[in-house]
């Protein structure tokens, strides 16, 4: 796997994170290391039971802004749980946390949570921060389980073109998708690039969706998890029938 990104963020090792020079703090902005959000992260999921697998990093140019994926080992055949991370120097975004899964076939990647620490860069912040990103990472695995039962349901929810047709003008309407990607979207549900993603199921278009984001999720990795609630009205929707009977 490969962190897909179009920021113009380049991959970067972890040892070229720790080569990256921090800017000097201010009376009002602190700097944070990008290998320093890494580390503490792994050592939080580490606490909480969680074994890390896999690492993927990237960094713009100037070295101001940092993407991060950590893959966590999983039980599921089909795709791994995943863990984003994000950091900036130059005040464009705070440090932000997802969890998500992976889908091993074609690397597609969803978060069905995306959590921002919303506080400016101090002296404070820096203090603070590795209780803060401690209750980000207590609840995952109940998370992990909440996204593995959500997975089996969308591979059980078939789908007929006109409600693919219908929850893919909710994704344009709700701004997970431009119209630019509604044709690609499309192409991929009709003919799917990966056989993997098996019949017209909610899985299927999940997976459609996904493909056409492919390097934006972990920039913007807040669209997934409105991606997941159309997907999920989708589904509920398919299911009531069946409920009232």
């Amino acid at each position: 796997m490969t962190l897909m990104l179009h920021a113009g963020a380049e991959p970067v090792s972890y040892d070229d994170l720790r080569a990256l020079t921090t800017p000097e703090a201010t009376a009002t902005h602190v700097p944070i290391p990008h290998f320093r959000v890494v580390d503490m992260l792994r050592h939080t999921l580490a606490f909480y039971g969680h074994e890390v697998v896999d690492e993927h990093f990237g960094v713009t140019p100037d070295g101001l802004r940092f993407f991060g994926l950590l893959s966590l080992r999983s039980a599921y055949g089909a795709y791994e749980d995943t863990v984003a991370l994000r950091n900036s120097h130059d005040k464009k975004f705070p440090i932000g946390v997802g969890f998500g899964g992976r889908v091993f076939c074609c690397d597609n990647l969803s978060f069905i949570a995306d959590h921002v620490i919303r506080r400016k860069h101090t002296a404070n912040a820096k203090r603070d921060l590795p209780g803060l990103i401690g209750e980000l990472v207590e609840p995952l695995a109940l998370q992990r389980e909440e996204q593995h039962r959500t997975f089996l349901r969308y591979q059980e929810t078939p789908l007929s073109d006109a409600e693919a047709d219908h929850a893919i003008l909710l994704m344009y309407r709700a701004g997970v998708i431009n119209v630019q990607r509604i044709a690609e979207v499309l192409d991929q549900w009709q003919a799917p690039a990966y056989a993997e993603w098996g019949p017209p199921t909610a899985w299927r278009l999940f997976n459609a969706v996904t493909f056409a984001l492919l390097g934006k999720v972990v920039e913007q990795s807040s669209l997934t998890p409105t991606l997941h609630k159309v997907i999920d009205a989708v589904a509920n929707h398919r299911e009531a029938p069946d409920a009232a009977a």
